[in-house]
């Protein structure tokens, strides 16, 4: 998250200073254990960063060689500032993390440090074993208590009373800090107020990114798709619909981990983030045009992240930037590798950050490359996930509709669940309104005015199959009603009453389709439903083979339908 903020201000900084103006310049800082330097997460985020020199990103490693179960040595015997200094960061060693001298001095270089990301490995020590020696404290990952709180405070001198104990100079340090935070807010404010007299446009675009306030006609080229039996990849259509919102809202950034074009997640024109001086390594050839740089938009105004294959990091650092605020971070991979990011989207849910996810190739459908890349449970494990939003378009217009509803949806991440293969374009003159996803599920074909016999519920490119399978059983005089249901969340917070208009109740047969695991579809469908899903691996063949063989096909539905029925 930290790279992600230190992105974010770097971003900014290219975007809006002005010479004479500088309204942007700030550090972002962590403190890091051994535990955190571990983690695979930390070397793919710190990797990326030293690519991306961003020097205003300092790090202080608060190296005691002390682990939740014991001492470093049992697992953690490597250099860490080497492999940080092969990353291409600024590396420091400061002897004593209780002298703040020296600490003050090296955090002072690493500021001076202009291309390369600072690491401070900083010697702490620890204690662990008996709270009632003297000179050693237990390590735990519970509260101190009350016999410990007392023999801690008898080691550093400090009265036992009160029970909450604050040094007076601690506390004078607090309030320093705080006089300090309000006299530079006030100075920044005044260079503001200049920024704004002098470009009063840039001043405005900043305020309006800040407040996420977007022009009126933001959604306005937004492309709406003919109908076409033939049809497109939703991912396609995605890929058409982010550029033009991008063009309106210069609030998206993001990227796709290694995976463009396949995730059609490159904002066209926008630029690659990358420093300058990276940009200058590739020679005036066509590598440069994949830059960004024939687009006019060099180095740190880029709106592209070229992330490699960091799907973890690309999901942590796409929290930092939004916590930096003004930004909307999309990230994008296929639905298979969202896995790998999983803690990053929990986290992202769990702190309700504005994040997209761009996740393509959704189905058994993505063909021979095979189980390995085939998603089976991943659309029931996302929506298990409490706060996050997930939406399973059927075509290109409903994924037009799809990212309009992300770009609005401010509270907790979203999560676009598209195709590989091309779809149908539905005729939405014939059919219901692809506007109706707004309300997560919607009727889109119905045997009105005659009740239905029989619900078939479908999400993303088996919603065309469950519309085949209607038209087939109305020539049956069986009467069917096709609920496309793109998005589990954004259905419950409908009212009760819309629920039931959708669903209702006394309607017992229904049969879902969804090319993934049927796991949770029952609470739609009941427990004498229908679920035509794949609840097992699946299987290296052409996308379409894949799914005949699996029953997504128009007969198969049709003959659940009959078996639901009793016909």
């Amino acid at each position: 998250m930290g790279v992600g903020m230190a992105i974010a201000e770097r971003f900014f900084e290219a975007k809006f200073n002005q010479p004479g103006h500088e309204i942007v310049n700030h550090f972002t800082y962590a403190i890091v254990s051994d535990g955190d330097l571990m983690e695979g997460i930390a070397s793919e985020a710190a990797s990326l960063a030293g690519h991306l020199k961003l020097g205003k990103l300092i790090y202080l490693y608060d190296n005691n060689q002390i682990s939740l179960s014991g001492e470093t040595k049992l697992t953690f015997t490597e250099d860490v500032c080497k492999r940080f200094e092969a990353y291409g960061w600024h590396i420091q060693n400061v002897e004593d993390g209780n002298d703040i001298e020296p600490v003050s001095r090296a955090v002072k270089k690493a500021r001076e440090e202009t291309e390369r990301p600072s690491l401070i490995s900083v010697k702490t020590h620890i204690g662990y074993g008996s709270p009632h020696k003297q000179d050693t404290f237990k390590v735990h990952g519970s509260p101190l208590g009350d016999d410990e709180v007392t023999a801690t405070k008898k080691n550093l001198g400090w009265p036992l009373e009160p029970k909450f104990y604050i040094p007076e100079e601690a506390l004078a340090q607090f309030r320093k800090a705080v006089d300090t935070g309000a006299r530079l807010e006030s100075e920044w404010e005044e260079k503001f107020n200049s920024f704004r007299k002098t470009y009063p446009e840039f001043a405005s675009e900043w305020e309006n990114m800040m407040n996420f306030k977007f022009p009126d006609t933001w959604d306005k080229d937004i492309p709406v798709f003919p109908p076409d039996p033939k049809g497109i990849a939703t991912r396609s259509a995605s890929g058409k619909v982010m550029n033009e919102i991008a063009n309106h809202i210069p609030s998206l950034i993001g990227g796709s981990a290694d995976l463009n074009p396949s995730t059609n997640t490159e904002l066209k024109g926008k630029g690659n983030f990358q420093s300058e001086t990276r940009l200058c390594e590739f020679p005036d050839s066509a590598d440069k045009k994949v830059q960004g740089a024939a687009s006019g938009v060099w180095g740190y105004g880029g709106a592209n992240i070229a992330y490699g294959v960091r799907e973890h990091a690309m999901g942590s650092i796409s929290n930092g930037m939004a916590l930096h605020g003004g930004l909307i971070p999309f990230a994008g991979t296929f639905l298979i590798f969202s896995d790998y990011m999983r803690p990053a989207v929990r986290l992202a849910a769990l702190m309700k950050l504005h994040v997209i996810y761009v996740f393509t190739h959704d189905s058994i459908a993505l063909g021979e490359d095979g189980p390995t890349h085939q998603p089976i449970e991943h659309l029931a494990s996302l929506r298990a996930m409490p706060g996050l939003t997930v939406i399973r378009p059927a075509d290109a217009n409903e994924a037009a509709e799809a990212w309009k509803i992300a770009v609005m949806h401010r509270h907790g991440p979203f999560a676009l669940i598209f195709t590989r293969q091309n779809v149908p374009v539905i005729d939405r003159d014939k059919y219901g309104s692809a506007e109706g996803i707004k309300r997560g599920g919607y009727i889109l074909a119905d045997s009105a005015p005659h009740k239905p016999e029989v619900i078939l519920i479908a999400t993303g490119s088996e919603a065309h199959i469950a519309v085949e399978a209607y038209e087939r059983l109305k020539t049956e005089n069986i009467k069917a009603r096709v609920v496309n249901l793109a998005s589990w969340e954004l259905f419950e917070e409908q009212s009760e009453d819309y629920k039931n208009k959708v669903l209702p109740r006394d309607i017992k047969a229904r049969v879902s389709i969804e090319a993934g695991s049927t796991h949770g579809w029952h609470k739609y469908i009941g427990l004498d439903g229908i679920a035509i899903g794949i609840d097992h691996f699946g299987a290296s063949a052409p996308g379409e083979i894949a799914l005949e063989k699996f029953g997504f096909t128009t007969e198969n539905v049709i003959n659940k339908a009959r078996e639901r029925l009793g016909k």
